[in-house]
């Protein structure tokens, strides 16, 4: 069994964290830390311990590993504070304010032989690994081209932020999710070309990025903006054979709004009007169009492989040098504006 504490107790912890935690028996939910009790807006779960004294949760030595579900500002202090304490630590995304500060946090973790990392659930979104299927079947033959989009028509929420600020910039609240997307599936790029805008004028907020990650002839696109009426697909993908067109994100976010939870049989699975299609030419010269069965997402894997990595002594999955990796070209990319 893995025992663990939350550090926060708002939309992160009990929307993207518990409704997954629930589902696994192989971890127990001890104790939730509240920052802020008198501002309680989510129903409590019977049987978790909730607390406004961080030290109790701390030193407990029933709890093995510590979430982090709070701003980024804060992730750094409490990361050294949970390492300090002798216990793993999950940390939401982004992960931390600078590369440097990662840096530190890892050798931190090293040096108590502790596992520390960002939770990268974004990894096991339906649409990602359906395009990983698709790839691995090899109907497209040689990669050539990958186009991956996360697109909103929300322009209410640059034009209310009046000035500047990286930890609250587009490109860290969302390229965290798919720049480690590429990074865990192609790996190290060759090289980036970084087109990050505040469309709405210098001091204002980020809103606009396009990164092209090359790999020897591949480019890897990564697009985003919040100025689309229309929504681009969430994935393109071209070969020298063919092609595959996902049109729709994962719905395991938009089922979580709802409060349609995973204990539903159909949570986040896509129906075939969200199937990806498939058009490739095979070796005898005819061309084949096909809708493509999704693959299922789940969130909770991260959590899956927390649990071998400390109980089981298996490697973690998201690597430091991924991370590191993300974090660099994060501040790469947002270092000329302000």
């Amino acid at each position: 069994m893995l025992t663990i504490g939350f550090i926060g107790n708002g939309k992160s912890t009990n929307r993207y964290h518990l409704p997954f935690v629930q589902q696994r028996e192989n971890i127990k939910v001890k104790t939730i830390y509240q920052r802020n009790p008198n501002r309680e807006s989510w129903d409590r779960i019977p049987g978790v311990n909730y607390i406004s004294d961080l030290d109790e949760l701390l030193n407990d030595k029933e709890i093995q590993l510590i979430v982090i579900c709070t701003g980024m500002d804060s992730h750094y202090e409490y990361a050294k504070l949970v390492l300090k304490h002798n216990k793993h630590c999950l940390v939401e995304k982004p992960f931390m304010e600078t590369s440097e500060q990662a840096k530190e946090i890892f050798a931190m973790a090293r040096d108590k032989e502790l596992i520390v990392q960002p939770y990268q659930n974004r990894r096991f979104d339906s649409d990602f690994l359906t395009v990983q299927k698709v790839i691995e079947e090899g109907k497209l033959g040689d990669l050539l081209e990958v186009e991956m989009h996360f697109d909103y028509y929300r322009p209410e929420i640059p034009e209310s932020a009046p000035s500047f600020d990286r930890v609250e910039s587009f490109l860290y609240a969302h390229g965290t999710h798919t720049i480690d997307q590429v990074i865990s599936y192609f790996g190290k790029p060759d090289d980036i070309h970084y087109d990050v805008r505040q469309l709405l004028g210098q001091g204002r907020m980020n809103d606009y990025f396009d990164l092209d990650l090359y790999y020897g002839n591949l480019k890897v696109s990564v697009k985003s903006s919040y100025f689309r009426i229309k929504e681009r697909p969430s994935f393109v993908i071209y070969g020298k054979k063919g092609s595959f067109v996902k049109k729709t994100k994962d719905r395991q976010e938009e089922h979580l709004k709802l409060f349609y939870m995973p204990d539903n049989k159909d949570f986040g699975v896509d129906t075939i009007e969200h199937y990806g299609v498939l058009t490739y030419i095979d070796e005898e010269g005819i061309i084949h169009e096909e809708k493509v069965t999704s693959v299922n997402g789940d969130y909770g894997r991260v959590y899956d492989d927390l649990y071998e990595a400390i109980i089981n002594g298996k490697e973690k999955t998201i690597t430091d040098e991924q991370t590191l990796l993300q974090m660099e070209i994060l501040e790469t990319g947002i270092k000329n504006l302000g």
